[in-house]
């Protein structure tokens, strides 16, 4: 198959998917703006709360990055890859719906409108901040300080932001200027071998930074270009 072609199986999901989830109301960009503004609005609020922050108050935000860099590896490689009872729809969403929309050889949307596959739906952000970062910062600013409570929301809710921002540039087009970044690049095509059928369900499970892969053991090489060549794990 040439470069760039996308595989007929792949074609005929996305037509069929677009055409039953994809209502005519739907816009990418609404999306993407509600999720980032929505997401940046929380952030610098909490972070308006914060004062005379004290140095190992600090530490809250790359605790926090390294507790949700696990966070995502777990429930990536879990619910999201393998049904769990009540988190089916997780399953339906990401294995069902996901991986076959985007595979390794047709990793880059074709459209705004693509983008309900891409990002989480905006409900979740809600959900997220209501069951989530909310709860958690509250019980954070009892256990311990205001400003770890508050830096405890911006950070997670950071993390949230991240991660939507960079499943967004992995599955840019290939010739995108960000794409094209060497950094965004490596993660794209670490990303790219997850899309692989054969390795999906075993490596390269973080979307964001790779650390809880290298740290068990599920880190496959990622592909040496966009043609679609890859190395062995």
């Amino acid at each position: 198959m040439a470069p760039g072609t996308i595989p007929e199986r792949v074609t005929a999901f996305r037509e069929k998917y677009r055409g039953e989830h994809v209502g005519p109301r739907y816009s990418g960009r609404a999306h993407f703006a509600f999720t980032s503004l929505g997401s940046l609005g929380v952030i610098l609020l909490a972070l308006s709360r914060v004062e005379a922050v004290r140095p190992w108050e600090w530490l809250t935000v790359p605790g926090v990055f390294l507790l949700g860099n696990v966070v995502e590896f777990l429930g990536h490689r879990g619910p999201m890859h393998h049904k769990r009872r009540g988190l089916g729809l997780l399953f339906q969403r990401h294995t069902e719906q996901h991986h076959r929309f985007f595979t390794h050889d047709a990793l880059a949307y074709e459209s705004s409108r693509d983008v309900k596959m891409v990002l989480f739906p905006p409900v979740l952000l809600l959900f997220f901040l209501g069951a989530v970062a909310a709860p958690l910062g509250v019980l954070t600013f009892l256990v311990s300080t205001r400003n770890v409570g508050w830096l405890f929301v911006a950070s997670t809710v950071g993390y949230y932001l991240s991660y939507e921002w960079l499943h967004f540039c992995h599955h840019l087009p290939p010739e995108h200027r960000l794409a094209r970044l060497r950094p965004l690049g490596w993660l794209r095509r670490h990303h790219q071998a997850h899309h692989d059928p054969s390795k999906m369900g075993r490596w390269n499970f973080n979307i964001t930074v790779p650390l809880s892969d290298w740290l068990f053991g599920t880190l496959a090489s990622p592909p040496t270009s966009e043609d679609g060549r890859r190395a062995d794990p």
